[in-house]
């Protein structure tokens, strides 16, 4: 009796943490907590050019630890509008880009001396001094 009162507990806290994000799995902006998070808005500024198409991550448990619930830009094979980019700025964070745009001047001063390789998906990186691929922003050969 105990272990099913624990779960439905636990299962109507879970359905208040899902409730305060809209069906498309953006926040939803009538809770206060919400508003103090992403403030006004919780979309890029207008004047970004960050990519539109965000999943959203619920949390979730691995390994014994919690996860907390975050939002990512879907793979478009660029880096031009990804949060960490040179110029791009993270709306959920604050926190200004610093990697290279791709076929950018910025984009030569990675993995200089070393042999440029593109791997099974497009990527290009080189070997580095342990043996793994360090991915470069792309850049013309």
């Amino acid at each position: 009796m105990k272990n099913l009162f624990l779960l439905s507990m636990l299962m109507l806290a879970h359905s208040f943490a899902i409730a305060q994000y809209k069906k498309d799995g953006t926040p939803d902006m009538r809770y206060n907590s919400n508003r103090q998070m992403y403030g006004n808005s919780y979309c890029s500024p207008s004047y970004g050019t960050t990519n539109p198409s965000i999943d959203y991550q619920s949390s979730y448990v691995r390994n014994g630890t919690y996860v907390e619930p975050s939002f990512h830009t879907k793979s478009n094979n660029t880096n031009t509008d990804n949060w960490s980019t040179s110029g791009n700025t993270n709306p959920l964070t604050g926190s200004l880009g610093t990697r290279a745009r791709d076929y950018s001047n910025e984009a030569y001063n990675y993995g200089q001396g070393q042999v440029i390789q593109t791997g099974p998906r497009g990527g290009q990186y080189y070997q580095n001094s342990n043996g793994n691929r360090t991915y470069i922003p792309k850049r013309e050969y």
